[in-house]
């Protein structure tokens, strides 16, 4: 696939690193020759020095033969052209461009960005997909990783076994006869820095971060189970309060029972926030002063988000939120060099904007019936949802007789309104759902397997 992609910052690096990684052609416009440079000396990219919704520029990239153009500007505006004119003047197929003002979003506007208006296939609001991902992490306590799919009945869980972990050095065919009618599987396990798709004679050992595909109904459970119960948090202290923090603030004011402070260092950004929020609590103040945080409460809260736009002042306050005695630190971390600092300071969750944006996008990247994507460990494996059609080579015989990689591991089926979790007996049907883990090395055979039947040809 022929991509250009708008944009050489945090957002638009990450996916031309993704894309470039599985043997796309991909070419990258940015206005700085700094960037262009880096990128295309950091990964195998072409780069254009140039402005990327330019016809002339978007030529030299070579827009006229591309199949996807994704512009990830820090311009709305610049985004939103490059794809007119993608589509106007170079009938490019997919065209998906990042949009953060709210404005533009407002359900009053839904036809804006329709194939009559403004062409864009995908429009991926940030702010909007990270506030998400952030409410869905505080509502799954004891997981540093909740992501839905079939449409909400299962949940990817991420999970850290700990010291206590009841199930520590259990095999996993063992935890199979100790919990028969557990709807729930270990699809990945990342152990010393390594990320692998376990067979079911290996153990899970404290330290592991397992990645479980579960029923949702059964997430208590299953995290119960890993040694990771824990209570929802009802009191959360914020920091940041720029259109993220908004975001996660607005969605909290909706929920009963929580109480919400934030603290804000930019005035004006602080006077804003209180006046588009109502039960939310706005505090101007300096969040790495620790007389700050403990003026904020941090000491009797629950919950500590540090969402700030500086990844090192996020590191800084999660740490001195536990340090303080908060229960549950969560921030915001674009730099993944920072993830050493995790451990030591006892921060539980780190939440990568670029992850959950790529996620999205690879969605449409990805040929076959693909319905959800999402990115594990930066892209060193995925959580695959596709519809099996009757040419897939997954259809029609037991999952042990299916020639698959073991790399790849089918988690859960929905087959209308069952929701079943395969044996090796298990005989997938065309038109079911079928939610696998696939390592990197994999994910063109997962591809492959949900093709229409033409594109075997």
């Amino acid at each position: 696939m022929k991509v250009i992609v708008c944009g050489a910052g945090r957002v638009g690096f990450g996916i031309a690193s993704q894309l470039s990684a599985e043997k796309n052609e991909v070419t990258v416009i940015d206005l700085s020759p700094k960037l262009v440079q880096q990128i295309s000396t950091d990964l195998d990219v072409r780069g254009v020095v140039g402005h990327g919704s330019h016809p002339d520029v978007l030529v030299r990239a070579g827009i006229e033969d591309a199949d996807m153009i994704v512009a990830a500007t820090h311009l709305d505006e610049v985004n939103m052209v490059a794809c007119q004119i993608a589509h106007s003047l170079f009938n490019v197929s997919i065209k998906i461009a990042r949009v953060r003002a709210q404005a533009y979003l407002d359900k009053s506007w839904q036809h804006l960005f329709s194939n009559k208006n403004m062409p864009i296939d995908v429009v991926i609001s940030p702010e909007i997909e990270v506030a998400r991902t952030i409410l869905q992490r505080i509502a799954t306590p004891g997981a540093f990783m909740t992501v839905p799919f079939a449409g909400g009945r299962i949940k990817l869980l991420g999970v850290r076994l700990l010291d206590d972990c009841p199930v520590a050095n259990t095999a996993l065919t063992q935890l199979t006869e100790l919990f028969p009618d557990l709807n729930a599987m270990i699809v990945g396990v990342k152990r010393e820095g390594t990320l692998f798709v376990p067979k079911g004679s290996d153990q899970v050992l404290v330290g592991d971060e397992v990645y479980v595909v579960a029923q949702e109904g059964q997430v208590a459970r299953t995290l119960d189970i890993l040694g990771r119960k824990e209570e929802r948090g009802r009191k959360v202290i914020m920091v940041g309060a720029g259109n993220i923090g908004i975001q996660v603030a607005k969605q909290l004011e909706k929920l009963p029972g929580i109480r919400v402070r934030v603290i804000e260092n930019n005035s004006q950004q602080a006077e804003q926030a209180s006046i588009g929020l109502n039960r939310t609590v706005i505090l101007n103040g300096d969040a790495l002063d620790r007389n700050t945080l403990i003026e904020a409460g941090v000491n009797e809260a629950d919950i500590a988000l540090a969402l700030t736009n500086d990844d090192r002042v996020n590191v800084l306050v999660a740490g001195l939120a536990k340090e303080a005695g908060v229960r549950r630190a969560l921030c915001l971390v674009n730099d993944r060099t920072l993830d050493l600092l995790k451990e030591p300071l006892g921060i539980d969750v780190f939440i990568d904007p670029r992850e959950t944006t790529i996620s999205t996008i690879l969605q449409h990247v990805r040929r076959g019936r693909i319905i959800a994507v999402q990115s594990i460990e930066d892209g060193e494996a995925e959580v695959i949802e596709a519809v099996a059609l009757a040419t897939s080579a997954l259809v029609g015989k037991p999952l042990r007789d299916v020639d698959i990689s073991d790399g790849i591991k089918v988690a859960a089926v929905q087959r209308g309104e069952q929701l079943l979790f395969p044996n090796g007996d298990f005989v997938i049907k065309a038109g079911d759902h079928v939610v696998l883990f696939a390592e990197r090395k994999d994910v063109p055979g997962v591809e492959k397997m949900f093709r229409v039947s033409r594109d075997y040809v």
